[in-house]
């Protein structure tokens, strides 16, 4: 791999910069420091996402940046190229953004003013989706889709929750009705729901706290998808918080700030959120911590499935 991030070095013109490992998720994401200026260069997950996936992904980063939302803005290389594949794999360069993230999953949240942080991120999310409802789509845009096929169809972007192979039966048969009765209310929902660009993965992780400032990483994830499934990821991360309720009222307030938003089907998304977890971990049941994090997943899908479920039965 020293052989890509050599080339890639060359093609940016930062030779002999400074270079070294951040994050090795599901992409490796290497800080360069050059002249001063610092830079993300990441080395895609091969198979994940098409080179067109790619170039669309730094399309919108670039277009919500001129948008004045606080996101990394693409680099480009000596040619002018924003994409490069080297020795199979797919690689381009990003501003660097100073801060920390809002925290670590799993962890007590540790952060000063709870309430206006959240509301800042819940202005922040809803001024991401504003701005690219603004923005005309450049030709060949293309990205993954959290539609209805997409979380409950036959092959979901996040694997076939229903089918991961640790459920109990009782898991098992509460996720395949939780699919069916979803897939129910989705559709009879579709015209109604706000649909669009989204980010996807606005974890703890992928908000960057600077001066008071949020900036949001790591748009790996993004693509065509229901405004609420972007609220609902947030929240989930947050729910073993003690002020849980006030947080959600905060991020929700904000949002609702900058634009309008119909929460009715948020239990719906909640769950459906909880839902594509139990999916993801199936093709990663063999990396460190796999166990304990698919009982977290399983444990929490099906509370929340449970109580999007008996939701609707008391309303029938």
């Amino acid at each position: 791999m020293s052989d890509v991030i050599g080339k890639a070095l060359s093609l940016w013109g930062f030779d002999g910069a400074g270079c070294r490992l951040i994050a090795a998720r599901e992409n490796k994401v290497y800080r360069v420091d050059r002249d001063g200026a610092a830079y993300a260069l990441r080395l895609h997950r091969p198979g994940y996402c098409s080179e067109a996936e790619l170039r669309s992904e730094l399309q919108w980063m670039a277009a919500a940046d001129a948008g004045g939302i606080h996101v990394p803005s693409p680099v480009p290389s000596a040619d002018g190229k924003l994409l490069h594949t080297i020795d199979g794999v797919a690689v381009d360069v990003l501003s660097w953004l100073g801060g920390t993230p809002l925290g670590k999953t799993g962890t007590p949240l540790a952060v000063a003013d709870r309430l206006g942080l959240f509301r800042a991120i819940g202005r922040e999310m809803a001024r991401l989706h504003a701005v690219s409802d603004a923005w005309a789509l450049p030709d060949g845009f293309i990205r993954r889709r959290w539609d209805r096929d997409g979380l409950l169809g036959e092959a979901p972007v996040w694997d076939r929750f229903w089918d991961n192979p640790t459920l109990s039966p009782e898991d098992r048969a509460l996720f395949l009705h939780l699919r069916v009765v979803a897939a129910a209310d989705l559709k009879a929902r579709e015209g109604a729901l706000d649909y669009g660009l989204i980010h996807a993965d606005l974890v703890r992780e992928n908000i960057i706290l600077d001066a008071g400032r949020v900036q949001l990483i790591d748009f790996d994830d993004s693509g065509f998808g229901f405004r609420l499934f972007d609220i609902a990821t947030t929240l989930l991360r947050n729910r073993p918080e003690p002020d849980f309720e006030a947080l959600k009222t905060a991020l929700l307030d904000g949002y609702r700030s900058q634009r309008d938003l119909d929460l009715d089907a948020l239990d719906l998304f909640l769950a459906l959120r909880a839902a594509t977890y139990v999916g993801w971990i199936i093709s990663r049941m063999r990396e460190d911590g796999s166990v304990a994090r698919n009982a977290r997943f399983v444990t929490t899908a099906r509370d929340l499935a449970e109580a999007y479920l008996s939701k609707g039965e008391a309303s029938s």
